[in-house]
């Protein structure tokens, strides 16, 4: 994501998902949302079929929806069945309550019929041209107030979309499109089916005139652009480039999960929304001259984000800091090492600016409902550094080898930031505790005074660094002398080292290759 400056009957049997919420009663293995939409007014109609596995003995479980409010916001549910038998339930301001006896490790399926005004999560309004459009926009936990859902990234399960609309709109969503159907009274029904479990956070659909490019396949992969018919021929243009993005990280991370690729101009709140399979865009997107960073970006949370899911959002950068890394790997590889170089440089600056706001860990588990406090510097552009460093820590080789298990493992699945460790040290064989601890669990950077020296009868350079900040770190430091780079390790408060220079400095510049996430202060002594 990108933060604004702002009969499939046989196959859900077949699939079985592992919850990972603790202390979780129930784990949701698919869900059917059937949803009707309207012109005459913001009210939509859902019935959504919702296949359980019970974790626990039970009396009850609850899914999480908004409450219709006093202002008319919110969903009212009107009913909830199994097997046709109604069932009690009692409906909360965020949850549904049903009351069902249950075996743990059985099987339930239950009917939930609501209707509402989505309070948010289903954003109804107009674009820039006047045109009515429906979009999903469900990050982080919004899905709650139009989906009866278990509103978590940890619980991931399949779904189905069966969408009847009137018949000037297009219906996009995750997955493949199994049917579309003409109704009377210019209706249309249209079912998507996502058959790759995903997290509620990124599961969507996109309602609106659209025209729709099927821009060619990737290996087996079909790759379609929707965009607003006023922007067809800018869109068409730009959104081309997907297909240069996603070979790379099939070749570098592993397969693409999905049925196919689509991007789409939409009226999400953020920049871009990596829906799995159905990645939303801003509506100025079309024109936008970042338009490749951008879904470079978004494309790299198919893998990391949707395919790989962080267990808590706590561990957000595990997403985000993955496909703003993987965005910078992308142009590195097309646009050559200064390209990287330079968006690092710009990435510290706001990792280190944002610091001077707000001093916190990435892990940051001080967070404890709005998550949305998460989309920082810290998710993103540290996130990015902590990988940037672990690169050249590793080598490239060990780095894309722990990638690759790291995605592998946990495909269709959840990971918290331990697992991650793991992996990198499996194929390492190095221990990583406290490379993981002093960037990722603690706040702040290594701020470093640097002083040197130089001794002409001795012929060398003496390079004194001490750490300012009260949490030291432990990092290699490369300093280049007259253009020669010089290697070193920092560990204590005040760290040593002498070099043998022929004469005297003119350049003496610390992290000359732009590999260390640090502030500086450098002076002859």
């Amino acid at each position: 994501m990108r933060k604004t400056i702002l009969s499939s009957a046989l196959l859900i049997l077949s699939i079985t998902v592992k919850a990972q919420v603790p202390g979780a009663v129930i784990d949701v293995q698919h869900y059917n949302f059937a949803l009707q939409l309207t012109d005459v007014d913001n009210n939509i109609k859902g019935q959504a079929t919702v296949d359980v596995k019970f974790l626990k003995n039970a009396s009850a479980f609850s899914l999480d929806m908004v409450k219709k409010n006093s202002e008319g916001k919110g969903m009212l549910v009107s009913s909830v069945t199994e097997n046709g038998k109604r069932l009690k339930f009692v409906q909360d301001t965020g949850v549904v309550k049903i009351y069902t006896n249950t075996k743990a490790n059985s099987r339930h399926s239950y009917k939930i019929s609501y209707a509402g005004i989505p309070a948010d999560g289903l954003i109804i309004s107009t674009n820039h041209f006047g045109h009515r459009t429906f979009f999903g926009d469900n990050w982080p936990n919004r899905a709650h107030n139009w989906l009866p859902c278990v509103d978590v990234p940890a619980d991931k399960a399949s779904v189905d979309f069966v969408v009847t609309a009137p018949d000037h709109y297009q219906v996009v969503s995750n997955g493949l499109k199994i049917k579309e159907q003409q109704l009377p009274n210019h209706l249309k029904l249209t079912h998507w089916h996502e058959a790759v479990v995903v997290p509620t956070k990124v599961m969507v659909i996109g309602v609106a005139a659209f025209a729709i490019d099927h821009q060619g396949d990737v290996g087996n992969i079909p790759v379609y652009t929707y965009v607003f018919p006023e922007s067809k021929e800018a869109g068409f243009k730009s959104y081309a480039v997907a297909k240069d993005i996603l070979p790379f990280f099939i070749k570098h991370v592993g397969p693409f999960s999905y049925e196919k690729l689509a991007n789409v101009q939409s009226k999400t709140i953020f920049g871009g929304m990596e829906n799995a399979s159905a990645i939303f865009y801003f509506e100025e997107s079309v024109t936008t001259p970042d338009i490749e960073e951008l879904m470079a970006h978004e494309i790299a949370h198919q893998w990391f984000g949707d395919g790989a899911s962080e267990k808590s959002f706590w561990h957000l950068w595990l997403s985000e800091g993955f496909a703003t890394y993987m965005t910078n790997l992308y142009l590195e590889n097309k646009y050559g090492a200064d390209t990287l170089k330079k968006r690092m440089l710009a990435d510290r600056k706001k990792v280190l600016g944002f610091e001077k706001e707000r001093l916190t860990p990435v892990v940051d588990s001080a967070v404890k409902n709005d998550y949305m406090q998460l989309l920082n510097a810290n998710s993103y552009q540290k996130g990015s550094w902590v990988l940037h460093m672990l690169r050249r820590k590793l080598t490239d080789g060990l780095f894309w080898k722990g990638i690759q298990n790291y995605y592998a493992k946990y495909r269709n699945s959840n990971a918290n930031t331990d697992d991650l460790r793991r992996e990198m040290e499996q194929v390492s064989g190095l221990d990583l505790t406290l490379f993981f601890n002093q960037w990722l669990r603690k706040a702040g950077h290594p701020d470093l005074n640097i002083g040197w020296h130089y001794d002409a009868d001795k012929g060398a350079v003496s390079v004194n660094v001490y750490q300012k900040q009260d949490n030291l770190y432990e990092f290699p430091l490369e300093i280049a002398i007259n253009g020669e780079v010089f290697h070193m390790q920092v560990k204590d408060k005040t760290t040593i080292a002498q070099f043998p220079v022929k004469v005297k400095p003119e350049t003496v510049v610390p992290d000359p290759n732009v590999n260390v996430l640090a502030s500086f202060s450098i002076e002859a002594q």
